[in-house]
């Protein structure tokens, strides 16, 4: 009995300090109402350089289309072990999209931006079309798109 509790006890000391360095942060972006398709969104973090460090969420089910996700997509290399796991639908003209994404704590206030590409499909595609630091302080604070997106925010 000993051994299982003493295993236990060591299981936590390495799972828990895990936990403690990473935060769930809330993605909330609004769409303008346009016509035409859905809209195929990435959403990625860059450091200090503006060079694409990792993909935090892709909306858009079908991988032929990411390419139209052009900043996202030259960073990314379009390899599948980016996106696999952190897809979900498209959105629609005038639709919110609110995604939860697990960040490590040594991002935040570290120089890093989060960036968001947008495309909708016969129709003009945005790269960087929301560029954000990622601060303690610009969370809560919404950012205007210059194309598809109406606002974008995050929480921490």
């Amino acid at each position: 009995m000993k051994k299982i509790a003493a295993a236990v006890c060591l299981a936590g000391a390495i799972v828990l300090p895990g936990v403690a360095l990473a935060r769930e942060v809330t993605l909330t972006t609004e769409l303008k109402s346009y016509r035409g398709n859905d809209a195929y969104l990435a959403f990625y973090l860059t450091d200090a350089d503006g060079q694409y460090q990792s993909t935090l969420w892709v909306a858009g089910k079908k991988a032929k289309y990411y390419k139209h996700l052009r900043d996202w997509a030259r960073g990314s290399g379009l390899s599948a072990s980016e996106f696999d796991g952190v897809t979900g639908a498209s959105v629609g003209s005038g639709q919110t999209l609110t995604v939860t994404v697990e960040l490590a704590d040594a991002l935040i206030d570290a120089g890093y931006e989060i960036r968001v590409d947008s495309a909708v499909e016969d129709k003009r595609d945005n790269g960087a079309e929301i560029k954000v630091p990622l601060t303690s302080q610009g969370a809560g604070q919404p950012a205007s798109g210059s194309g598809y997106i109406e606002s974008f925010s995050y929480d921490l």
